[in-house]
This record gives structure tokens, C-alpha cells and sequence, in this order.
């Protein structure tokens, strides 16, 4: 999968993510774009084909709404480093589950709670 971290999460995400081998993500910290608009993240989330992943629900789902079609967004509590990490690759496993991650998160929004409850929705352009 590819994915963009958000800053307000740590660049460890995107380190272990790119680790792996079997994904490929980017964090703001690690190309010099810190302090970039929501607006700005999404358009290049758009122009790169990349899950947006973000404690930040409110303002991600309202400009992700506002597109016909998305990559996805990947919603996490707001919880410590190492719990973000072990939540970030329960949502991965469980899109896995259901066949390519990256075709079933177009359009839609998985969010997990710190009880480790997945929700995975519909949401395109209202």
C-alpha cells in the first residue's frame, strides 16, 4: 500500500511502514514539507494514489468529501507510538483480509478506536 502519515503522527510510522517491503509511505518530516495545508495534503494524496492516514478525522473526511474519488483515509486514536503501530498494521491486516487493500480503501474511510475496533465506511463526494 502506499500511504502519507500525518504529521500529527510520529515519522516512525512511515519508516516502519517502508521497512517492511511491502509498503511505501512518506511523512512530511522526512521531506521537508512540515506545517503543509490539509488542502495541500490531500491534493498530492490525490496526484500519488496514497491512503492518508491521521489522527485528524474532522478536517480530512470534510476535504476528502468534496472529491469524486479518493484513495482512502485511515483514521487512528490519538493513543502512544508504539500503540499507533500496532493499531496502523491491525487495520492493514484486517483490509488485507478482505482482498487489495488499495481497491477496497478507494472511497471510503477505516477508522479504529483504542479498544481496537475497526469501522470501514463509505465516504465520497456528498
Amino acid at each position: 500500500m502506499k500511504f502519507f502519515i500525518d504529521e500529527c503522527l510520529s515519522p516512525l510510522l512511515a519508516r516502519r511502514l517502508n521497512e517492511s517491503g511491502d509498503h511505501e509511505a512518506i511523512h512530511p518530516l522526512d521531506l521537508g514539507r512540515r506545517g503543509e495545508r490539509d488542502d495541500e495534503v490531500v491534493e498530492r494524496c490525490l496526484r500519488e494514489d496514497r491512503v492518508i492516514v491521521t489522527e485528524n478525522a474532522r478536517d480530512f473526511r470534510a476535504l476528502l468529501r468534496t472529491v469524486e474519488l479518493h484513495p482512502g483515509l485511515i483514521i487512528l486514536p490519538a493513543i502512544d507510538r508504539e500503540g499507533t503501530w500496532r493499531l496502523l498494521r491491525k487495520v492493514i491486516d484486517f483490509l488485507a483480509d478482505q482482498g487489495d487493500p488499495m481497491k477496497i480503501m478507494v472511497n471510503h474511510v477505516a477508522e479504529v478506536d483504542a479498544s481496537e475496533s475497526i469501522r470501514l465506511n463509505s465516504m465520497s463526494k456528498d
